[in-house]
């Protein structure tokens, strides 16, 4: 599939996150949780919360995938699963990480179709590829890039996933729209994610964690309605699944471009 050309705009914003010393700490702090796993580390998140990781899986899940990508895994849930997808569809998963969700939503869609995976971190990558080849996967492909820019062209997905990234961009309106532009008519959202309550203020949500720890940077249920909203998403939910800190918690999102 033919990548999309950057335009000024573009290649402005994936400068500015270039330079965004956040982005930079959330880039390298992930590398090494990339190297741990590649050494046989088992890694929950930053702030080593056993709530994340691979537990969120099923076992049937995790006996279909290799061991180095149930090592690498970070996220807060199984959006493979909350996305029910089909033979044949195209999925995208933002932040792919060690690969397990592309490996799992490959295996889903079938050799008629396909799992991308984008990832900004070059040892996450290398990782995702390895353990899609040990897999013995190949309707997959990994590339480098941002959340916020990805490199594929208009309507081009039927369902975009991720799993515990979008709570870590500087940009959070700019992923919700980009997943928009993305998506084919009718195509849909499977996120997990960290969500806090309304009630918590940013102060409150930094008090609990983190921002690389994947508390400091998550949106209220609130918000993320509304972003989900302004972006022109339909029939939106956010549900929470389970307590990752007080009045945070991991949830899953969904919601169907019209």
């Amino acid at each position: 599939m033919a990548r999309r050309d950057q335009g000024p705009r573009a290649s402005e914003r994936t400068q500015r996150l270039r330079d965004d010393s956040t982005t930079e700490t959330v880039r390298r702090r992930y590398a090494e949780l990339a190297d741990a796993a590649a050494q046989g580390d088992t890694c929950c998140t930053p702030d080593e919360q056993p709530i994340f990781g691979s537990s969120q899986y099923a076992a049937d899940d995790l006996g279909a995938i290799p061991e180095g990508a149930a090592l690498a895994s970070l996220g807060c849930g199984n959006p493979t699963a909350v996305a029910a997808l089909s033979e044949g569809e195209v999925v995208l998963d933002l932040g792919s990480g060690g690969g397990i969700d592309v490996i799992l939503s490959a295996r889903r869609v079938g050799p008629t179709g396909k799992a991308y995976g984008v990832d900004m971190t070059d040892e996450m990558l290398d990782m995702a590829r390895r353990n899609a080849a040990e897999a013995g996967i190949e309707n997959v492909e990994f590339f480098k890039g941002n959340i916020e820019e990805v490199s594929l062209p208009d309507q081009s997905v039927d369902v975009v996933i991720s799993n515990c990234v979008i709570n870590l961009s500087t940009d959070k309106a700019a992923v919700l729209a980009e997943i928009f532009r993305l998506l084919r008519p009718g195509g849909r959202v499977g996120i997990s994610d960290v969500v806090a309550e309304d009630r918590l203020s940013q102060h409150d949500r930094e008090a609990r964690g983190s921002y690389v720890g994947c508390i400091a940077g998550a949106l209220s249920k609130a918000e993320y309605e509304d972003g989900l909203d302004s972006a022109g998403f339909v029939d939106t939910s956010v549900v929470f699944t389970h307590e990752v800190a007080d009045g945070m918690h991991g949830a899953i999102i969904r919601a169907r471009k019209p």
